[in-house]
């Protein structure tokens, strides 16, 4: 009996202390108290932390204040790993696994006389102060937070990391102007920034603005099904490799409307196969395939089935603004497939070649002159460079022109060639200026060789080409920042000008356009409230050609400005966002001069005329022919479904009044009121206000 409680007593110590949690232990904390061990192993962990990190410059950029938690683990063989963190920004997640992947193996957590894992929360508050490491490091078992359960902060975190693979890519962000809002906010505020030349690609733009962060609030976590989560959370198929990735989305633009005519309704029926991926580093890939039936407001389905020579593309029922030409669909709506897609290649950071077909866009107006998205896609080739205070932007274009036959084959449409440079250059921290230039050419034997320099100036190839073998315009645009929150922009295209006559402003020779506009981000203080007001004017003539074939336009719409020429026109737009919601209301006033229906006179609005039958050699006038006053209005709603692909509810109302001194069969004289609600992915800007 006497051995036996000799025996207890002398094992109960080992037994006891077996059953005592002991923390890991550094190097420098060997030989302290078992009580000390927990004090000394948060203290030298955070001291190494904070000594090695480093905060990426996007967060410094975007002010971000807030607090992040960084959940690590202690493995059985005293190595460091990171778990999770809890953060929209990739760079800080990065950063800190960067820093714990350099900390030192230690001796392991102990627990019942085994070496055993242990999980911690260190939090870090920015902006970083030199008190940082006072915050306090925990167990994971004590750091949950009760407003936000960490399983679905988990699954965020992982929803986030599999669904917006396109982020850390050099793809295209699809441009509408409503979602560029944020973006061209967020690189306005930063010096040395490019925002005229569109669409912008992810990492162009994630370098000012995280997208990431944006969306990641929209997931919902308690999605855990395979259905909610393609409703709401990702794309329908994704995969992830080390080398490649692929995201492949079934997309709709699904509309139902009334407007008032005798219509009985009005609808849009697309179903749309969108497809991203990357390959390696350097390639990237998207393509979207549209399979469209339509009938619109009247006044659309007026200009689609338009009987005009020089607009209806032979052997074809109508041209749909913007998509390109259709067939009858029932017996009074259309069918109007449509294919995009390019491929990307980005050598480093100062290159990106892209081919496809597509549009683009540059300026930062609501319209542009220099290059618009108003027409149908074209087949191009892109290259563009930012390099010091420069951004140089070449686009070569394989247009086509359906109302016009080719020469040498009846059954095929027309080729033209346009060649375009755009260098945009950073004055000052303030002022941007950008030159223009762009040749047309036409012809059987495809785009002449010396166009397809990047460094020549086109204007001098054209002209030394042959005598009017080509057409060129040149631009001038500029960009202005009053403040943070407000800026100046301007473009001014010269199509022709006579500077022996300048007295003489009517001339038809004069061939320019003018746009003057004012963006105001965060308006009067309210968040993500936007306020933009532009005016633009377009002399007669400006863009057509004696040859239409060499105008600046492409499948029967203009390249620039959606009125053509001839006019003059005021925007108003402004647009609201708040969670899931946003919407917008714009106003147009304008005056437009067409020709009458016979087109046997060109009065200058009608870039599809040749300038050789014009009304006048002088005392040309602003909307001179059949002039039309016209008046636009339109409010929209819109409700965010996937953040993934951008799909949306959405509810229209527009009201437009079209008052010309002759009515048109492409253009009828009324006022139309128009109703519409539907569900579509927000892939590009569609213009009906003309």
């Amino acid at each position: 009996m006497i051995k036996r409680y000799l025996l207890l007593v002398l094992l109960f110590p080992s037994i006891l202390f077996s059953q005592i949690e002991r923390f890991p232990v550094f190097d420098v904390c060997k030989g302290s108290e078992i009580e000390s061990l927990e004090n000394c192993f948060l203290s030298t962990t955070k001291k190494h932390f904070f000594a090695d990190f480093k905060v990426p410059p996007i967060v410094e950029n975007e002010n971000f204040v807030g607090t992040i938690k960084v959940v690590f683990v202690v493995t059985a063989k005293g190595d460091f790993e990171v778990i999770f963190v809890n953060t929209p920004y990739n760079e800080i997640k990065n950063e800190a696994k960067r820093v714990f992947k350099n900390f030192p193996r230690i001796t392991p957590g102990w627990y019942n006389n085994h070496a055993t894992e242990m999980k911690f929360v260190l939090p870090v508050r920015f902006p970083i102060t030199t008190n940082a490491s006072k915050l306090n490091i925990t167990r994971e078992d004590k750091a949950i937070d009760k407003k936000e359960n960490l399983l679905d902060v988990v699954e965020k975190s992982r929803i986030a990391d599999s669904t917006f693979l396109e982020h850390n890519s050099h793809l295209n962000i699809p441009f509408t102007h409503q979602r560029y809002v944020d973006y061209e906010f967020a690189m306005h505020k930063v010096s040395g920034t490019h925002t005229a030349s569109k669409p912008y690609t992810y990492n162009e733009v994630k370098e000012y603005y995280n997208i990431t962060k944006e969306k990641k609030k929209f997931l919902k976590p308690n999605k855990r099904t395979w259905v909610g989560n393609k409703i709401w959370n990702e794309h329908l198929v994704q995969v992830k490799k080390k080398d490649y990735w692929l995201t492949i989305d079934f997309l709709l633009d699904t509309q139902l409307g009334k407007d008032n005519s005798n219509l009985a309704y009005t609808f849009n029926n697309t179903r749309a196969l969108n497809v991203n991926g990357a390959i390696g580093k350097n390639f990237s890939f998207s393509t979207t395939y549209y399979e469209s039936q339509g009938r619109f407001a009247s006044y659309i389905n007026s200009f689609i089935e338009n009987p005009a020579l020089n607009v209806r593309p032979k052997n074809s029922e109508g041209l749909v603004p913007g998509r390109g030409k259709s067939k009858r669909h029932r017996t009074d709506s259309h069918d109007y497939p449509v294919a995009e897609g390019y491929l990307a290649y980005t050598p480093n950071k100062y290159l990106q070649f892209q081919f496809g077909n597509g549009k683009n866009f540059i300026g930062d107006g609501y319209r542009s002159f220099v290059l618009s998205d108003v027409s149908s896609p074209t087949t191009y080739l892109k290259l563009k460079a930012n390099i010091w205070k420069f951004q140089y932007t070449n686009i070569w274009m394989w247009n086509t022109e359906p109302s016009i036959t080719s020469i040498s084959d009846p059954n095929e449409h027309a080729r033209k060639y346009i060649a375009t440079h755009y260098l945009s250059i950073n004055i000052s921290k303030r002022l941007n200026l950008g030159f223009f230039e762009t040749a047309i050419s036409a012809g059987e034997s495809g785009f002449d060789a010396g166009f397809l320099n990047p460094l020549i100036f086109y204007r001098s190839l054209e002209f030394n080409r042959g005598e009017d073998a080509g057409n060129a315009i040149l631009g001038l645009t500029g960009k202005y920042k009053l403040n943070d929150n407000i800026s100046l922009y301007s473009q001014l295209m010269v199509d022709e000008f006579s500077f022996n006559k300048l007295n003489s402003l009517g001339r038809w020779e004069n061939k320019f356009a003018i746009q003057l506009g004012t963006k105001y981000f965060d308006a009067f203080k309210v968040k993500n409230l936007f306020l933009q007001l532009e005016y633009n004017y377009a002399r007669p003539y400006t863009f057509a050609h004696k040859s239409p074939i060499l105008n600046y336009g492409n499948y029967s719409q203009p390249m620039g400005h959606l009125w053509g020429a001839n006019f003059w026109e005021a925007v108003a737009i402004a647009r609201y966002k708040k969670d899931r919601w946003s919407g917008g209301a714009k106003i147009i006033i304008g005056k437009k001069g067409f020709d009458l229906q016979d087109q046997v006179v060109s009065y200058g609005g009608d870039i599809y005329q040749s300038y050789n039958i014009r009304f006048s050699d002088t005392d040309n006038v602003l909307a001179q022919g059949n002039t039309a006053n016209i008046f636009i209005a339109d409010v929209n709603a819109n409700y965010l479904v996937n953040p993934s692909n951008n799909t949306n509810l959405f509810a229209s109302l527009s009201y437009r009044n079209f008052t010309p001194n002759t009515s048109l069969i492409g253009y009828p004289k009324g006022t139309n009121v128009w109703f519409s609600v539907g569900i579509k992915a927000d892939l590009f800007n569609w213009y009906f206000d003309f």
